[in-house]
């Protein structure tokens, strides 16, 4: 998977949000359809889609999931 559409997105959003609600702390990882996104992939995308809104005044059709540092950003949970 190497991109979310806007409502996986949100929905990983609410998990994450509603995960730190109940404990505190942002997760370590989210799991869209079976693929697992690292904590710091998810909080870049969430930036990234903030700075897309706040520039065009608009969401985006998709979301793409970026690696940082050359480190695949999805892992495959089976």
């Amino acid at each position: 998977m190497e991109s979310l559409t806007l409502e996986q997105y949100r929905k990983m959003v609410d998990k994450v949000l509603e995960f730190k609600r109940l404990n505190g702390d942002l997760p370590d990882y989210a799991v869209v359809e079976g693929c697992r996104i690292d904590k710091r992939e998810y909080i870049d995308m969430i930036e990234r889609v903030n700075k897309f809104f706040l520039e065009m005044g608009r969401n985006p059709g998709s979301v793409d999931i970026t690696p940082l540092e050359d480190v695949p950003a999805v892992e495959i949970l089976i």
